[in-house]
This record gives C-alpha cells, structure tokens and sequence, in this order.
C-alpha cells in the first residue's frame, strides 16, 4: 500500500530563517505552520522532513546539537496534534558529492523506499529552488514554494505554486 505524503523543509517553511539555526532560544515557528500540518493529517497526508543542515559539516553545530533541536521540533508538533512521520536531514557541505544534498533527490528517494510513497499524490513545500528540484527529480510535479524564507526567482522558478507562507497552502492541498 502507497501513502501521500508531505515534503517539508525545515529552515523558511516549518521555522523563521536563521543561518545555521542550532539553538532552540533561537526557533521560532511559522505562523500557522500547526495548522496546517493538521490540515494535512485530516486530508490523509504523511509529513515528512527533509532538511541540507551544511552547518553541521562547516562545524557551526554537532550533529548532537542537530539532534536535540529535532528533538525538540518534534515534541512540538506533538502537543499540537500533528504526526510528523520521519526526519531526513543532509549534514554535508555544499560541495561535497553525497546524493542526500538538495537538490540532488537522495533524501526523498530514501524516504520513498522507506515508505512506500506515491509520487503522484504527494507535495514538496519548499523555500528555494534547490527543493523544487529535488522533488522533480524524485518524480514530485506538485510542488510548492514558500517566500518565507529566501528570496526566491519567480521568473525561473520551476514550483508549480508559490505562496507567502506555509499558512496559505490550505487554498492549494484540498485532497
């Protein structure tokens, strides 16, 4: 049996955009953000995290610290109601040769094989073009960028939807 799914980012969709955010005093939540994921959950859709966290191999933050944020992000979720299914995250450097770094597809592919995850009736909600691309390359067409993170190209995007916020994504995923 296939499931839909969700494919979020973390850093501009889930929380407020902080170069190399690695304390939890530092993360502060999108607005409407729990909302949403319950909306998600009540049309029958799996979230899951993919994130490139390049801080951990640029030695701004462990991979310890990464984990005791996650950690905390999830627990979060968890007193609002929301199941978030699994978290993906690349923690190597933009130049290295790893397939896990969006917008190469190594995250989602992983978590199709994990999961069995149609393609077809899932979403990538992204704030760069890098995620975009990942998911087109993993076969995702149904995508969506948010400009709550990083300025994004509208002329080159290849995002099927862009939006201000992961709060308005209601009036997009409606089944």
């Amino acid at each position: 049996m296939t499931i839909k799914t969700i494919f979020l980012d973390r850093d501009g969709v889930i929380n407020k955009e902080v170069n190399y955010i690695h304390n939890i005093d530092d993360f502060e939540f999108i607005d409407g953000v729990f909302e949403a994921c319950r909306n998600f959950q009540k049309l029958g859709y799996e979230i899951i995290i993919i994130t490139n966290q390049s801080g951990i191999a640029r030695g701004y933050f462990t991979e310890f610290d990464y984990q005791l944020i996650t950690k905390w992000m999830l627990d979060q979720f968890e007193e609002r109601n929301v199941k978030i299914l699994d978290v993906f995250h690349c923690p190597h450097g933009p130049d290295s040769s790893c397939n896990c770094r969006k917008p190469k597809p190594g995250m989602l592919l992983k978590a199709i094989n994990q999961y069995g995850i149609d393609m077809k009736r899932s979403w990538m909600i992204g704030d760069k073009d890098v995620y975009i691309k990942a998911a087109n390359a993993a076969n995702i067409q149904n995508t969506i960028m948010v400009k709550s993170g990083h300025p994004i190209d509208l002329k080159n995007s290849k995002a099927k939807h862009v939006l201000d916020s992961i709060k308005q994504v209601k009036a997009v995923i409606q089944n």
